[in-house]
């Protein structure tokens, strides 16, 4: 029998195997809090533990963390990580400081199966889902690393806040992401609030509604176009999550979230979703959210990061102040994000690793976007 990866077990899951050879969920909690609080891998230096829970866990455990490849440092004090998971593959973790917060962007998958076609990860291809203990292997590696690289006392944090927003589509990855939430947020593991953990998606309505019961945390949305048609171009995900749907399940999903508003990624692309009519049509397009937009949801728009199989440039930056000046003007929360990390291919959009594509994503992103001048319905 293979050892088990304690990383992969949330503390219920731990309690009840520990429970499967008699050991009571007190020493459950006392592992737990070894492995994720102190970051300890080894079992005999869990000085609290008895001897013997120790000696049994050496032959049927193992806390066995992702393989670093290389270390990756922006001048803006960005870093980004790239971890081997095996078969070829590899994925990418970015650590985000700033002066009020530590945010770390966290993959869930090995490549991504959903090709948006403004994003690097998607011209990579998909190979496969990661694990519950490669999704907080992650974090575990990144929180003890840099608490010991900055020489800080147990019990202090340095990663604030996590967004599932690196490589893939984190509901695709369902059965293996809560568990991992799960341990984000366990007070006798990482202690982050439900305000702080952030899953992203490109708009999986039924699995939106699935977080919603199962581990509401705060939700991010990746819009990126008004209308269907040209959704259908730049997430094709849209084309069996229409927009009525995904704003039906936004609504829904802030009668329980923990957060009184969604955000809503747009990645600013020039000619092809950045008009004035456009932005008028994302404001009619969140008017039904609960409540009213003005409280209700916040738009974060993101210039998009170039590079060569996407076909797509950046809008000019007037055009996204213009386009932010719009819905700002109705009364919604607009931000355009500060890029960071794009010395080392960290920005948003920009994350690759290595993937043994096996859905021929080269040949299904190669055909030209589409440019629409947006109709807009909405009165200027």
């Amino acid at each position: 029998m293979s050892a088990v990866n304690l990383l992969d077990l949330d503390l219920d899951a731990l309690a009840a195997w520990c429970g499967e050879f008699g050991e009571k969920r007190y020493r459950a909690v006392q592992l737990f809090r070894w492995i994720h609080q102190k970051g300890e891998s080894e079992f005999a230096r869990m000085s609290d533990l008895a001897k013997s829970l120790r000696d049994k866990l050496s032959g049927l455990a193992v806390v066995r963390p992702l393989t670093l490849l290389s270390e990756q440092a922006s001048a803006d004090g960005t870093i980004k990580w790239l971890f081997d998971v095996g078969g070829g593959n590899a994925v990418e973790t970015v650590f985000i400081p700033e002066a009020d917060r530590g945010t770390l962007c966290v993959s869930s998958q090995a490549g991504c199966a959903v090709g948006c076609r403004f994003c690097s990860t998607g011209h990579q291809g998909f190979s496969r889902n990661l694990s519950t203990g490669e999704i907080i292997g992650q974090l575990w590696y990144a929180e003890h690393h840099l608490r010991q690289r900055l020489k800080l006392a147990t019990g202090e944090r340095v990663i604030s806040n996590v967004v599932m927003m690196g490589m893939g589509e984190p509901l695709q990855n369902y059965h293996a992401l809560v568990p991992a939430l799960r341990m984000m947020l366990d007070d006798h593991g990482y202690g982050l609030s439900r305000r702080r953990v952030t899953v992203s998606t490109s708009g999986m309505v039924r699995m939106i509604d699935r977080l919603s019961v199962d581990c509401p945390v705060a939700l991010a949305v990746s819009l990126h176009a008004p209308t269907d048609a040209l959704r259908d171009q730049l997430v094709p995900l849209n084309r069996k999550h229409p927009l009525d749907a995904l704003m039906q399940a936004c609504h829904d999903y802030l009668a329980s979230a923990p957060r009184d508003f969604i955000t809503f990624e747009y990645c600013m692309l020039d000619g092809v979703n950045d008009s004035a009519d456009q932005a008028r049509e994302l404001v009619a397009l969140v008017s039904g959210l609960r409540g009213s937009p003005r409280v209700s949801c916040k738009f974060n728009l993101i210039p998009f990061n170039p590079f060569p199989a996407s076909g797509l440039t950046c809008s000019p930056r007037d055009r996204v102040l213009a386009f932010a000046k719009v819905l700002q003007d109705a009364g919604i929360v607009t931000t355009v994000r500060k890029t960071r990390g794009e010395d080392i291919d960290a920005a948003c959009g920009q994350l690759a690793g290595e993937v043994q594509d096996r859905t021929r994503a080269q040949l299904r992103l190669t055909r030209p976007v589409i440019r629409i001048e947006a109709a807009s319905s909405v009165a200027p």
